[in-house]
């Protein structure tokens, strides 16, 4: 690349369910991150690398800010700190259809203290479709009186309004130098892991009340095939034994269900055959064991857990 290049991270940031993963998959223009109607979908920092004319940028879709409880938890929120402290630029990402919450006011304003004297801020707004514009404005006032913003953004993420205003301005804030990706390079992250979380999306989306939470899913072995296929064996861990119950469903109906959704949109992924097989375990203390936390990208969090 010439010397007149841009690249640099953004950090997605906000409370969970604002459509941070909605707004990585759209800038990107293809799925890299899971997304369903659930709170705290998304559990570690995922990159999207989007390029607009000479600047690369690189998304970065972090777990929604909310109040930790345990162990697990904590480190999904320190996690996005670190990462909106660290980022070249921070977006701030809040629906436009709710009155901004106490609790989001209190992260604008923990998100200022953090950046002061950092990189740029930006307020985004989602979900504007669904509220008359003229509301707007009260929201955004809200919001900019607990922080002072470089520019804010009204968008739908789903919808694509806005988004390629917010797109053209990061592209011509991120720092100058080279590219960090090749050119052709969507995500940073394995697609070891992808593959996981697209099997933790179809479960999230099939089971029900906080068992989502108490799952994870990890990809045991990737074997390439001689016809050009692949087999891939999973892990879901479950918190408890009656757990496994459900994830398998009546007569393992709705593992299969999960097994068939989650292989087709691998294959569509990959480009090539999938055999897909996904194996339930019950392991009661994986929230609690470090080597969980690292194959999801996740920093074991001191302190041991609370409630």
């Amino acid at each position: 690349m010439t010397e007149d290049t841009r690249a640099g991270f953004v950090a997605l940031i906000g409370p969970p369910n604002v459509g941070k993963s909605t707004l990585l998959n759209r800038v990107v223009g293809t799925k890299v991150s899971i997304v369903t109607h659930k709170p705290q979908t998304t559990r570690a920092r995922l990159r999207g690398v989007a390029v607009r004319n000479a600047s690369q940028i690189v998304f970065v879709d972090t777990p929604g800010l909310f109040a930790p409880r345990s162990r697990f938890d904590r480190a999904m929120v320190a996690a996005a700190w670190k990462c909106a402290a660290e980022s070249d630029i921070a977006a701030f990402m809040a629906p436009a259809n709710r009155t901004p919450s106490e609790s989001a006011l209190e992260m604008v304003g923990t998100l200022a203290e953090k950046r002061r004297g950092g990189g740029p801020v930006l307020l985004a707004l989602n979900k504007i479709d669904l509220v008359p514009r003229e509301d707007l404005l009260t929201v955004v006032e809200a919001f900019s009186a607990r922080a002072e913003f470089d520019s804010v953004f009204l968008i739908s993420a789903e919808k694509g309004d806005g988004v390629d205003d917010l797109v053209d301005w990061l592209a011509s804030k991120v720092p100058e130098g080279p590219w960090m990706y090749p050119p052709d390079q969507i995500a940073d992250l394995p697609l070891r892991m992808i593959a996981a979380e697209i099997t933790r999306e179809k479960l999230m989306l099939r089971v029900h009340q906080e068992l989502p939470y108490r799952l994870t899913v990890e990809t045991e072995s990737w074997k390439d095939l001689k016809k050009g296929g692949v087999r891939i064996d999973q892990i879901v861990y479950v918190g408890h034994k009656r757990h496994k119950g459900i994830v398998l469903g009546e007569g393992g109906r709705t593992i299969k269900q999960v097994g068939t959704a989650a292989r087709r949109e691998i294959a569509e992924l990959l480009e090539r055959d999938v055999h897909l097989f996904i194996h339930v375990k019950a392991r009661p203390n994986w929230m609690e064991e470090a080597e969980r936390y690292r194959m999801i990208g996740l920093e074991y969090a001191d302190g041991g857990p609370v409630g």
